[in-house]
């Protein structure tokens, strides 16, 4: 007998009639049964059709039984209806017993594997809901805030894992009718079970919290998911700060670094409303000592966290120097700090503040001499801290190269300025003076002194040295540039020259206590430390000599742990770093303790190196090896984790090159 499938019928439905017969089938458990009504009175009743299809043995078995009407059949149970070739199977009408029907006979595209879809489960759901709003079958109570809410334990349980495990386990509320919640609101009960029993919640601005907390409380991950991003679709600066909190309290580590983002994104307007005066004191210092922070201009953050201290000024004024730490006051304007910050009464009756108001003063005076973590432009104002590597050679006799590059390590960029003038001379000195970048000297016996503006991005020559000088070092002290011994191609040389950027001129000062030429140079603590350096063509000094400018005099202080020349200093934190020398070392001197430490390990022996402080860190850029080749090797040391890495590649191999950190407006600088 060949059975067709000639067609699949959805749920409850009714069948059309086939050959003159009118089909119902129902579907209990695993056996397929369906009735065959014969319209016509002349023909014999057709019996019940038993197909069996759960056989693991790949049999089906076909019997009758007495007669069933059509009133008989579960019409809400329809499923599925098999269409017979009724012209073979008419014949065996006049049989009742049992066939037997091989599996082989059936085509392989006679069997269906049938998906009824989405709209299944959907129809079950709207089922249920309509039962429980109508309370039918329902086996449990649940209680919240004096309102109750008859459910169905089967989907509660289907659906949450907290319910689950409340009526699945031995439970008291698992024989209970009525189960009581605490901690959750009767609206936000509702739309919960709304949800549960049609998958559709409506959140609203007034619900979203409470229902979130609800679904949080039930494990509901999808109505929760749905909650918070309808919270991050609402970010405006009136709410940012309030959501943010609530997604902290609820671990909502996506939610709350959005809100965070958002808020740092637009701080002029959030500063300006309610949320942030309440804002905790831990919660504004995340706030104002970010770099990412998005304002126009420092004075914003000062307003803000003056306006946050005014709120409740009784007990907040005891935090004000803590506030005032992240605040660049250096970067203000300095009309505005002078009749804005120091004008205010507050700040003046605070002298714990009083240092941080005499940094900006000096800042505003030494510019880039003056450096520290509030000295550091935030990003969204346009500037950033660069490190300017200015000339050198590829190897040593190579070609003198003529480029001024600047390198931003937080983007990886390199940009090219103005190049330099005049750079056939090598073995000059480089330095930077507030925003701007000197160069002196050079070799063959060079006077010439170049100022880069970096404004302008232009090279424009200042006054000659007074001496001749190439293979020397310059410094920057209180405001003045100090050009420190050098090579005039007969001897070392001991003589100092100080440079006054205002008067354009070049004065003697106190000669060294020993003359040398390729030493490293750095200020600090209000002295001028040039280390080690070669006396002659043959030996290296580890000797330290500190100019005192008060005094106009030398003195000499802790020996550097190894003679060296051909080195590089930086001061940063109170404190001086040394690199170079073909050594694998950094060394730290402290002039209070007046004391040396070997700090980390360099990856590789190399000298005539460029070092620079950006961004709170050491950059030791580019230099040379044993060999005498140049590396274009970048390495970054974190005095706050004494980790050292490397970090990018520079442009080209180099050596002998200047290397200045300074302020670099985005804007202002153009490829040349």
């Amino acid at each position: 007998m060949r059975i067709n499938t000639h067609y699949i019928t959805g749920f409850g439905d009714v069948f059309p009639v086939v050959n003159g017969y009118r089909c119902f089938a129902n579907c209990p458990h695993d056996t397929l049964y369906e009735w065959f009504g014969v319209p016509s009175v002349a023909q014999p009743p057709l019996s019940a059709l038993v197909m069996n299809t759960s056989s693991s043995e790949g049999w089906v078995l076909l019997f009758f039984s007495h007669l069933l009407t059509e009133e008989d059949a579960s019409l809400g149970n329809f499923c599925t209806s098999f269409c017979f070739d009724f012209t073979n199977f008419y014949k065996s009408l006049l049989f009742p017993k049992v066939f037997e029907v091989d599996s082989k006979t059936f085509a392989s595209q006679d069997v269906l594997d049938f998906c009824s879809g989405a709209s299944h489960s959907e129809g079950i759901l709207q089922v249920f809901n309509e039962f429980r709003d109508s309370r039918l079958f329902t086996d449990v109570v649940i209680s919240v805030q004096g309102r109750e809410f008859p459910c169905h334990r089967a989907v509660l349980s289907a659906c949450s894992s907290y319910f689950r495990a409340m009526f699945c386990n031995d439970h008291r509320e698992s024989r209970e009718m009525l189960v009581e919640i605490n901690g959750i609101l009767a609206e936000a009960m509702e739309s919960f079970l709304t949800y549960v029993y049609t998958g559709r919640a409506k959140i609203t601005t007034e619900n979203v919290q409470f229902l979130f907390e609800t679904a949080n409380l039930f494990q509901i991950t999808t109505l929760r998911d749905a909650c918070a991003k309808f919270l991050e679709d609402q970010l405006d600066p009136c709410n940012c700060l309030g959501i943010q909190r609530f997604a902290d309290a609820h671990s909502l580590k996506q939610l709350a670094s959005r809100c965070r983002s958002y808020a740092l994104a637009n701080f002029s307007e959030v500063a300006q409303h309610e949320e942030f005066l309440d804002l905790r004191r831990e919660e504004l210092e995340e706030y104002i000592g970010s770099d990412e922070m998005s304002i126009g201009k420092e004075e914003v953050v000062f307003e803000a966290v003056m306006r946050w201290v005014y709120h409740s000024m009784e007990h907040r004024r005891p935090m004000l120097k803590a506030l005032l730490h992240h605040v660049r006051l250096p970067l203000l304007h300095p009309n505005y700090f002078v009749q804005t910050v120091e004008g205010d009464q507050l700040i003046q009756n605070a002298p714990e503040c009083y240092q941080l108001l005499h940094e900006a003063r000096r800042y505003h005076v030494l510019g880039n001499e003056m450096m520290s973590p509030r000295t550091r432009p935030r990003r969204s104002t346009g500037y950033s801290e660069v490190i300017v590597v200015v000339g050198g050679c590829e190897r040593v006799g190579g070609f003198n190269l003529p480029y001024t590059e600047c390198y931003d390590p937080v983007t990886g960029e390199w940009k090219s300025l103005a190049k330099l003038p005049e750079f056939t001379k090598s073995e000059y000195a480089v330095c930077a003076l507030r925003n701007d970048i000197l160069v002196s000297g050079g070799r063959i016996n060079s006077r010439d002194v170049w100022m880069y503006n970096s404004q302008l991005n232009l090279w424009i020559r200042v006054a000659s040295l007074n001496k001749g000088r190439w293979r020397h070092k310059m410094g920057v002290l209180l405001g003045k540039v100090y050009a420190v011994g050098g090579y005039d191609g007969h001897s070392r040389l001991s003589s100092v020259e100080c440079y006054d950027s205002f008067s354009n001129r070049w004065t003697e000062v106190a000669p060294m206590k020993e003359a040398v030429s390729s030493p490293a140079v750095a200020s600090c603590a209000g002295k001028l430390f040039v280390i080690g350096g070669g006396p002659d063509d043959e030996t290296c000094s580890d000797k330290v000599q500190c100019y005192d400018p008060e005094t106009n005099s030398w003195l000499l202080r802790a020996n550097i742990p190894i003679a060296k020349r051909c080195i590089t200093a930086v001061s940063l934190n109170n404190l001086i770093y040394v690199c170079g020398g073909l050594t694998k070392s950094i060394f730290c001197y402290d002039p209070i303790e007046d004391n040396w430490i070997h700090v980390v390990h360099t990856f590789n022996k190399q000298e005539s190196c460029g070092m620079s402080v950006c961004n709170g860190k050491l950059f030791i850029l580019g230099g040379r090896g044993e060999s005498g080749e140049a590396t274009d090797t970048i390495l970054c040391y974190d005095p706050a984790t004494g980790i050292i890495t490397g970090v990018a590649a520079m442009p080209r191999p180099i050596s002998y090159h200047g290397c200045v950190t300074i302020h670099r407006y985005n804007d202002k600088y153009h490829k040349s």
